[in-house]
């Protein structure tokens, strides 16, 4: 099958290659991949920065988000096909072998059947925005009708926690660049800019104080807004070291991500509900001018890549 292989660590170091299929054991699915969402993750791991939390032994498939059919199913219980899939499915998730490649292999239980008012290439745009927003989002409780800044909103995972707060009645400040800011605007939120006088704005925004926020894009907001936002009343997705500061940091496994939380964002976003705005989409040949892009920072929402088999 088509596919990318990291030889070694870098950008150089991820080369297409032709590859054997992944074989498929009890309990996975296979998967052709028709469409890839392409993370912040995927460079990392390319450029060896997660290499002693997630060693790899090299050559390796990598890449994490897939959507695509449901080419065939493991052994599974007696009573019918894993999970309630079966071949023919249009499925996204998390791919266990590696998303960069013609076919795939996973857990069933990383794996949701997509509605079928969705199109794949949404669908996969949602996968890891929509799981992340709603981990961070269980880290803290708020009360109704809180005031809550989002740091990144024009972003995949700050435009879906944007808007799963903005849903459930909270008062959303967004921070993103001045392009942006309509795009934040249009997602139900009030757009703050992060440049030097972010705690000013924020303040001008809201007088009466906020409640919580959530770091999607880092920047040293939890140190920033020390004084006015408290430290254990922001969870943040990338800024690691934030958590001797006393912020809660929304770490995990990726390798141990499933679809559970998937399935009602999903039914959202095919009745129109809910979206992830995709910035680009690149054929499967350009998927390194995909991860530069991704590396450069300064998205507004998804970037997608066509898998081979599209």
């Amino acid at each position: 099958m088509h596919a990318y292989t990291l030889t070694t660590y870098g950008p150089a170091g991820l080369v297409p290659a032709d590859v054997p299929e992944p074989d498929l054991g009890p309990g996975q699915v296979k998967v052709r991949v028709e469409q890839i969402a392409v993370n912040p993750l995927d460079w990392k791991i390319r450029n060896g920065y997660l290499a002693e939390m997630l060693p790899l032994s090299l050559p390796a498939v990598i890449g994490t988000d897939i959507a695509g059919t449901v080419l065939a199913i493991g052994d599974g219980p007696v009573d019918g096909p894993l999970d309630g899939l079966a071949v023919g499915d249009r499925v996204v998730g998390f791919a266990d072998s590696g998303g960069f490649a013609e076919v795939a292999v996973t857990r069933a239980q990383r794996l949701a059947v997509v509605p079928d008012a969705l199109d794949l290439q949404s669908a996969v745009a949602v996968a890891t925005a929509a799981e992340t927003a709603q981990r961070v989002l269980g880290l803290i409780d708020l009360a109704p009708a809180s005031t809550v800044v989002v740091n990144g909103a024009a972003g995949a995972v700050g435009s879906a926690v944007t808007q799963l707060l903005v849903a459930a009645g909270h008062r959303v400040l967004g921070t993103a660049s001045p392009a942006n800011h309509d795009y934040v605007r249009s997602l139900g939120a009030e757009p703050v800019g992060y440049g030097d006088s972010l705690v000013e704005d924020l303040r001008d925004h809201a007088p009466g104080g906020v409640h919580a926020a959530i770091d999607t894009a880092g920047r040293g907001f939890v140190e920033r807004t020390d004084g006015l936002i408290p430290a254990a009343r922001i969870v943040t997705t990338v800024d690691f070291a934030a958590g001797a500061r006393g912020a809660i940091v929304a770490g995990g496994d990726p390798t141990q991500l499933t679809a559970q939380s998937l399935r009602a964002v999903l039914d959202r976003a095919a009745a129109g509900a809910f979206t992830v705005h995709i910035d680009s989409v690149h054929p499967f040949e350009q998927l390194g001018v995909a991860l530069a892009r991704s590396e450069a920072g300064h998205l507004r929402g998804k970037l997608v890549v066509t898998g081979p088999a599209s």
